[in-house]
């Protein structure tokens, strides 16, 4: 009991302090490449932060287990909506640029939209994975484009960074940080969980679906702290729109995904639904107000409550 108090004690360190170190390297790789702070969190964080979804969706599709490799792409990405922005917004404003509304909400959207429709026809096959993972590539290529013509274009903050070596080295020990102290949180809070009779579904539920939105729930966080909204913002558009196209692309390339389309139906319509309320939301005033963030959490709550009733 002790050593599990103690794993959780010391994953939720590695979180924060991961955390931490993953924005301040990722704005010195920002400013070097001249990209925007919002591509950065669509990418290297967004990115990053879903390496967890990433390995258990590959691993439970070349184990024969659809229903986990969905289920934990699905839980995940209302995970990152409702829970972790609503978390940051109540702790920070988050206003949003025009581009995320035009561009990147959307495309997040669309490509919520496109997955569903794949998922509903019963199975995702190993071409429809392909074109998903594709379509990914084609979006980051063309936002990286974008974004360096526009920070070229525009004057460029100058301040004293660190060496790149050492920007990097941050950002990927930050990784390891996460992911390492998302593992022993999980680890640790499972084995207590166990200890007190709870069965390992309710388990899988919500400690294992929440453990691993853990790395995007300490990013986000930390980068609202640190007043990079648009890390915040952007690393969870990228981390849903990475979990659609390349987790489940990815994962349906290796093993074809069956049974994608029943017992998620409600699962699949809140996903939209949640994306389009944040759409809205931002739409409003540009921004993502506290009281927003409240209707989130509430809506993640609800959510986890209906999940566990429905067995």
């Amino acid at each position: 009991m002790l050593y599990d108090i103690f794993k959780i004690i010391i994953g939720l360190i590695l979180l924060i302090k991961g955390g931490d170190y993953l924005i301040e390297g990722s704005v010195t790789i920002a400013r070097k490449f001249k990209l925007s702070k919002m591509v950065i969190g669509l990418t290297i964080i967004g990115f990053g932060t879903s390496m967890p979804e990433l390995l258990v969706s590959a691993q439970a599709a070349l184990s024969g287990n659809p229903g986990i490799a969905i289920g934990n792409v699905v839980g995940s990405n209302i995970s990152n909506i409702a829970l972790i922005l609503g978390t940051s917004a109540m702790i920070c404003v988050l206003p949003t640029s025009r581009s995320t509304m035009r561009i990147d909400l959307p495309f997040m959207t669309l490509a919520s939209i496109i997955f569903v429709g794949i998922a509903m026809s019963g199975s995702i096959e190993r071409v429809p994975g392909i074109m998903l993972f594709a379509l990914l590539i084609a979006f980051v290529a063309w936002q990286i484009r974008r974004s360096r013509k526009q920070e070229e274009a525009s004057a460029v903050e100058e301040t004293k960074d660190r060496p790149m070596w050492v920007a990097w080295a941050m950002v990927i020990g930050s990784f390891m940080a996460l992911v390492w102290g998302a593992d022993l949180l999980v680890d640790g809070a499972s084995s207590i969980a166990k200890r007190w009779g709870v069965s390992d579904r309710m388990i899988g539920l919500t400690i294992v679906s929440v453990g691993t939105s853990l790395p995007e729930l300490f990013a986000s966080i930390m980068a609202a702290r640190k007043g990079e909204t648009d890390m915040a913002v952007g690393n969870i558009i990228g981390s849903v729109t990475f979990n659609l196209l390349c987790v489940v692309g990815l994962a349906a390339a290796i093993c074809p995904i069956t049974d994608s389309g029943s017992g998620f139906e409600f699962d699949y319509l809140l996903m939209i639904g949640i994306g389009l309320l944040l759409w809205f939301f931002m739409c409003t005033k540009r921004r993502l107000e506290r009281w927003e963030g409240i209707v989130l959490f509430i809506i993640y709550l609800v959510y986890i409550g209906i999940t566990i009733y429905r067995g």
